[in-house]
C-alpha cells in the first residue's frame, strides 16, 4: 500500500489494533518517512546531510527565499509520496505558483535547493543496505511522470561509484533509516552534488517501497543475489507487531 493512510502509520495503527503483524515499519517511522519535513529536522539533529530548505506559508517572502536558496530549486508537499505535487522552479517570480501547486496536496510546503548531480536509492533489508542503484530520468528530474508513465528512464544497479564509496553511502542509507525508526525494509533516497565533490545529500525515506518484479528493490536484491521470492520471504519473516 501506498500514499496517505497506506504507509504513513494509518494502516499500521489499525493493525497494531487489530493485533495482526505487518511487514515494514512501525505506526512512528511510517508516519516520519512520509512527512519530509521532520525527517530533515531528524536527519539534521543527528548531523547527517540535507539539502538547504525553507518552510513556505501563503504569506511567505518568496522573492527572498528564491534568494536564498539560488535557483532552480524545488517545491514539494511535505507530507506526499511519488513525486505529487513537486515542481522545478527555474526562475525568478515562480515561487509562489510552485507553492499555490503543492500547496493543493498538504498545507505544510518546502522550498529546498536543487542539488545537481545524480539521484541514487538505497534499497534497505533487515540490517543491511542492499546495492546502490542510479537513477537517470529521460525528463528534467525524476518526477510523477518519468516514475509510472515513461519508459525512458535508465536505473544503474551496480551504480558505478567507487566500491569504497559505495559502501559509504550504503553505511549513510542505513544510518538515515535507523534515525527515523525504520525497521524491516525499505528504501532512502539521496542525490550527490557534483559540484561539491560528489557529496551526498539525503531526501526522503520511502517506508513501503514498490514490490513488483520491475521495482528496485527487487532489481537491488537481484544485484546482491536474492531471489524476488526469497526476498519476499525474507520481507514477510521480518514481520512483527508494535
Amino acid at each position: 500500500m501506498h500514499g496517505r493512510y497506506g504507509e504513513d502509520g494509518t494502516i499500521q495503527g489499525a493493525l497494531e489494533l487489530m493485533g495482526v503483524p505487518y511487514t515494514g515499519s512501525g505506526v512512528m517511522a511510517s508516519a516520519l518517512g512520509m512527512d519530509k519535513w521532520r525527517s530533515k529536522l531528524l536527519w539534521q539533529a543527528a548531523g547527517l546531510p540535507i539539502p538547504d530548505y525553507v518552510v513556505l506559508e501563503a504569506g511567505s517572502d518568496f522573492a527572498r527565499v528564491e534568494a536564498e536558496l539560488g535557483l532552480p530549486l524545488f517545491v514539494k508537499p511535505a507530507c506526499e509520496g511519488s513525486s505529487i505535487g513537486i515542481s522545478k522552479v527555474r526562475q525568478a517570480g515562480q515561487l509562489g505558483a510552485a507553492h499555490a501547486a503543492a500547496a493543493r496536496h498538504d498545507p505544510l510546503v518546502l522550498a529546498e535547493r536543487a542539488i545537481l548531480g545524480g539521484e541514487y536509492t538505497a534499497a534497505i533489508l533487515g540490517d543491511e543496505a542492499l546495492p546502490i542503484i542510479k537513477i537517470e530520468p529521460g525528463s528534467d528530474f525524476y518526477d510523477y511522470e518519468a516514475k509510472y508513465f515513461r519508459d525512458d528512464t535508465v536505473y544503474r544497479c551496480p551504480c558505478g561509484l567507487p566500491e569504497e564509496r559505495e559502501r559509504e553511502l550504503r553505511a549513510l542509507a542505513l544510518k538515515a533509516f535507523r534515525v527515523l525508526g525504520g525497521r524491516g525494509w525499505g528504501r532512502v533516497d539521496f542525490l550527490m552534488d557534483e559540484a561539491c565533490g560528489g557529496r551526498a545529500y539525503l531526501l526522503e525515506v520511502n517506508t513501503s517501497p514498490g514490490m513488483t518484479d520491475h521495482s528496485l528493490v527487487p532489481m537491488a536484491a537481484r544485484v546482491a543475489g536474492i531471489s524476488y521470492d526469497e526476498l519476499v520471504l525474507r520481507v514477510l519473516a521480518l514481520a512483527t507487531l508494535g
